[in-house]
């Protein structure tokens, strides 16, 4: 079996890396670093209908992780448009924004979506969209809706080092992040076709809130803590 990975963005690299070299394939829209330009790749622009059809390893299971660029998602379109019965799987990263605003309660997967903003309204219709693409093609869609990413460079350092004003604790709502490599294996396990398919809720557990991970930081990286204001001025503000 195959693994291509299409972005090869924040998370893409980190799963690339816990691929076997000899079996992963790339497909992305620009040139990629060094590093990844010795593995099999092919540079593809999504947002053109007229681009070359993609020539993928057969068989194998697609890790997607391009942004939908609006409701009608003419990436992922002309992204299927170009498959053939060498896809077994497509593994689709959404946002856990599709279950929209829950006053900070817990949702699971049995959550009925309710997304409010145009990026979750956005990544809701291409699941939808994919669902529809599994059933026609008679190929497995498994959907890993993902919280805010943290990592490397993905700290809120710089928002630290500017001295920005986060919600008082009392205020803030409960947080929901997964560290970028824990999503990777997240990723290569639903690649794995022994994994059953499905939708998949993926998170760290700890719903502390986001003021709190600030805090977090900058006391670990030796920083000022954030100055914390009241949720009704937050608003005003931001």
């Amino acid at each position: 079996m195959h693994f291509v990975v299409v972005g090869v963005g924040y998370t893409g690299k980190r799963v690339c890396n816990l691929l076997p070299s000899d079996r992963v394939y790339l497909v992305n829209r620009s040139e990629l670093n060094e590093k990844l330009q010795k593995l099999p790749n092919q540079t593809v622009d999504l947002d053109s209908s007229s681009h070359e059809g993609l020539t993928l390893p057969a068989p194998c299971t697609v890790l997607y992780t391009v942004p939908p660029e609006s409701h009608e998602n003419a990436r992922l379109e002309n992204f299927l448009r170009n498959l053939g019965s060498e896809v077994q799987r497509i593994v689709y990263l959404s946002t856990t924004g599709v279950y929209g605003d829950r006053g900070g309660a817990v949702v699971t997967e049995e959550c009925v979506p309710k997304p409010t903003t145009d990026r979750a309204k956005y990544r809701r219709a291409a699941e939808e969209r994919l669902l529809k693409w599994s059933s026609e093609k008679s190929a497995e869609i498994m959907v890993l809706r993902v919280p805010g990413i943290y990592g490397p460079d993905r700290l809120g350092v710089s928002r630290l080092a500017a001295k920005d004003a986060v919600i008082s604790e009392v205020d803030a709502n409960p947080g929901n992040r997964i560290h970028v490599d824990d999503l990777a294996t997240c990723c290569i396990a639903a690649m794995t076709l022994d994994v059953p398919t499905g939708i998949y809720n993926v998170g760290d557990g700890d719903y502390r809130s986001s003021t709190w991970f600030a805090k977090t930081v900058a006391r670990l990286a030796d920083m000022s803590a954030p100055r914390e204001i009241a949720r009704d001025e937050a608003l005003r503000i931001f």
